[in-house]
């Protein structure tokens, strides 16, 4: 007979106006219940909860993250590198990465699949040193980013919905360097997207053709236009069909360092986490995710 599992939860005890540990609590009693031992911890810092999450790994525990995308960033630098396996419990704002992978919503489910679920390798991607398992933006989107972190207090619909206004109104172009795989080129552009979900913006697919465990990461620039053009884009991304646009581009590869002729925010699932020039590299299978 298989030994239950273990497991830490490392909780944002902030994530969904502070609804983190009344999300993760009606799962932790279906784990116990399961013959699980459960450990839970509220994060203090970013820092914290990657050593928490590094320090559990370690020791063998399924590390869960308990929050939104930034918590799962964070628990997943910790356990990428104590090369452990991660669960989700989605309790945040966003949950873009929850909502691509499909994982249940439901405290039964959720159980389940931590109690039983088989860990899926996917990639990872490492902007100036730290893990990212979603996505990377760098522009008008990262700036949008600022503007709703310094919201928190307003339901998340409404902050996701008026903050790329905002950020267009306060946003002009940047001219940004790109060097992909070695190959260089210049673009004047509204913002850069290095993605390996592909998803964010509370459920948009900003990159479509971005998969989580195909061995690349890919590159969309939106060029220059009229702020109106923006606008359009924004409508269409919720169809996807914004990819189709002349000022868009697509790229793949594994590496791609970009900078700008300005400062602009260096975003990461949801959090400023570097500043340019950003190098981001693809690490292929880093993570094991109980998905």
């Amino acid at each position: 007979m298989t030994a239950p599992r273990s497991f830490t939860a490392v909780v944002n005890p902030i994530s969904g106006g502070g609804h983190g540990f009344e999300q993760w609590q009606p799962v932790s009693d279906l784990l116990r219940a399961g013959g699980a031992t459960v450990l839970t911890v509220p994060t203090q810092s970013r820092e914290h909860a990657i050593a928490v999450a590094g320090q559990a790994a370690e020791r063998g525990d399924v590390v869960v993250a308990v929050g939104g995308d930034g918590m799962v960033r964070d628990v997943a630098d910790g356990v990428v590198r104590a090369r452990g396996t991660m669960g989700l419990v989605p309790a945040g704002r966003g949950n873009d990465l929850a909502w691509r992978l499909g994982l249940p919503t439901d405290p039964a489910g959720q159980a389940r699949l931590l109690l039983r679920g088989e860990p899926r390798a996917l990639d990872v991607l490492d902007v100036n040193g730290v893990i990212a398992p979603g996505n990377v933006y760098i522009g008008i989107d990262s700036l949008a980013t600022q503007i709703i972190n310094a919201n928190r207090r307003l339901p998340a619909l409404l902050v996701y919905r008026l903050a790329p206004v905002q950020a267009i109104l306060r946003w002009r172009p940047a001219a940004y360097t790109l060097d992909l795989d070695g190959k260089r080129s210049e673009v004047r552009a509204h913002t850069v997207v290095v993605a390996n979900s592909g998803a964010y913006g509370h459920g948009l697919r900003i990159v479509p053709p971005a998969e989580l465990d195909d061995g690349k990461l890919d590159v969309m620039v939106v060029g220059d236009g009229p702020r109106r053009q923006v606008v359009s884009f924004m409508g269409q991304a919720k169809k996807g069909t914004h990819v189709d646009r002349p000022e868009v581009t697509l790229a793949t590869g594994t590496s791609v360092t970009v900078d700008a002729d300005r400062p602009v925010p260096v975003c990461a699932d949801g959090d400023e986490v570097a500043t340019l020039p950003a190098r981001i590299t693809l690490l292929p299978g880093a993570l094991k995710l109980l998905a």
